[in-house]
This record gives C-alpha cells, structure tokens and sequence, in this order.
C-alpha cells in the first residue's frame, strides 16, 4: 500500500499526464481543423465563390446597383425606427426591394448568390457532421431563414421554440 506522499505523487503525475494530453489532444484537433479549412479553401466551390464575387466587386454597373441598394437599406432603417406608421414607411421599403430586384437583373450577382448558396451549404454541412460526432443535440449555426431542427430553440421535442430551456 502506497504511503500518502506516494500517493500524492502518483495523483500530480497523473494530473499532469492528463493536462499534457488534453493539451496534445487540442493541438491535434486545431492542426486538423486547419487541415479541413485548407481542404475546403481549395474545393471547386469556393473557387468558384471567389470567380463570381471578384466578377461582382469589378463590374462598375453591378458597384453601382450595390450603392443604391446600400441608399435605400439605409432609408428604410431610419423610417423602421418608427415601424409601419411613418410617412414614408412603405415608399421605402419598395424601394429597397426594386434596389435588390434591379441587382438581381445581373448574371454576375446572381451567379455569385448561388455560389454563396453552395459554399454556405457546404460549411453547414461540415459543421453538422463535427456536431452530430458529439452529440446530435449540438446546435449548428445555419443562415436559413426557416430551419428544420429539433430541439430546444427549434420547436422540437421541447416544445418551447424560445431558442433556451433554462
């Protein structure tokens, strides 16, 4: 039977053995994390994202259409400050919605919205297979407008839709 001073000797050991490989095992997962960045950073799909965003950002019509699209948002939030009862309120808001429908008249955008679609698709993906890995309650951020999870938050099992349980 081992003395105190043994023991406590094997349980700082022991510590630190367990704090040196959760150190290497973060190590691991970071370098492996760059791994998959670079992965993805070099697909098909995002070379095609940034194709369609450098055609975007040089096309001086498309800058253009950007610059009015930018005005009419900026409008539109100084009359929603006030909600549906300001004078202007709707006027705004058409024009907002002309703005990004005349943009949308460009192949070059788009093109790029599609992309961004794919490469969007593409990250959502990646982290749904990490997350589910751990555990399939893990939230994944996503930017849909109308996601289809479960659980707390998405009107799942819960039932609370509140986006928090506790």
């Amino acid at each position: 039977m081992p003395t105190v001073e043994e023991r406590f000797e094997l349980d700082s050991i022991s510590y630190a053995d367990a704090e040196f490989m959760s150190d290497l095992d973060m190590t691991d997962i970071v370098l492996r994390a760059y791994e998959l960045g670079e992965m993805i950073n070099q697909s098909a799909e995002v070379a095609d994202y940034l194709y369609w965003k450098s055609v975007v950002d040089q096309d001086a019509e498309v800058q253009v259409g950007v610059k009015l699209l930018e005005k009419a948002k900026e409008q539109f939030q100084d009359c929603e400050r006030f909600g549906r009862f300001h004078p202007d309120y709707h006027a705004a808001k058409d024009r907002v919605r002309e703005a990004q429908a005349h943009l949308n008249t460009f192949e070059a955008v788009r093109s790029f919205k599609a992309a961004e679609q794919v490469v969007d698709t593409m990250l959502y993906d990646v982290s749904r297979l990490i997350a589910d890995s751990v555990s399939e309650t893990v939230k994944v951020p996503s930017n849909d407008p109308n996601p289809k999870g479960s659980g707390c938050g998405g009107g799942g099992s819960c039932g609370c839709g509140s986006g928090g349980c506790g």
